[in-house]
């Protein structure tokens, strides 16, 4: 009876989801109220609360999904000894295909990652620091390997990263790059700059001392 009672708490915890997704994509995220909520997942509007406390937690449930979905598909599809840049890519397009999967969804989910105005809560400050800790890990990782040179702070390192996969992103937005395939060559580049930088041996260190 209980796993009854659980299948059903997961089918109506991604009903919600599900519509949450289409409406802050039609009606954007702040015309969206919970009666909407509950009228779209076909549910009354005190189960809503029943599982989230207000509109900003489903969005951050959201959030949650695609760390499970990143960091899911990094375990299953990099090869543990591939170079940190490839892991990055990994990484990083896997957030990109799961963002962009519902377009406007997606571009909410953009400007609360560049403006956030959910990030005092305890919610969203357990998943930046599940997020960081696991980037970070792959960092160090990396600098073990010899591809980052010792001293690296692994937090400005992956605040650096994320800030580049933004860039990206927005450009996919705006219409500057305009495939899955343009963004992927985009971010290897910003990358590969970065980490020709960031390096233990950067190429043409040369031409940059005084």
């Amino acid at each position: 009876m209980s796993g009854i009672r659980q299948k059903k708490k997961e089918e109506t915890r991604r009903a919600i989801l599900q519509a949450a997704i289409r409406l802050f994509s039609e009606k954007g995220y702040e015309r969206t109220s919970v009666e909407d909520l509950a009228r779209a997942a076909g549910i009354g509007k005190g189960t809503i609360y029943g599982y989230f406390r207000d509109k900003s937690e489903v969005f951050l449930a959201f959030c949650e999904e695609e760390i499970d979905a990143v960091f899911a598909a990094l375990a299953k599809r990099s090869d543990p000894g591939a170079p940190l840049l490839e892991k990055l890519m990994t990484l990083f397009m896997t957030q990109f295909r799961f963002v962009t999967e519902n377009r406007e969804f997606g571009r909410h989910f953009v400007r609360e990652m560049a403006f956030p105005h959910l990030a005092g809560s305890e919610k969203s400050r357990d998943l930046d620091a599940r997020y960081l800790s696991a980037v970070g890990k792959l960092l160090e990782e990396g600098r073990q390997r010899g591809e980052l040179r010792d001293g690296i702070d692994p937090f400005l390192a992956t605040v650096h990263f994320y800030a580049l996969y933004l860039v990206a992103l927005s450009g996919w937005y705006t219409g500057y790059v305009a495939t899955e395939e343009e963004v992927a060559a985009s971010l290897r580049s910003l990358f590969d700059q970065t980490l020709l930088g960031l390096g233990r041996n950067p190429a043409r260190a040369e031409f940059l001392s005084p």
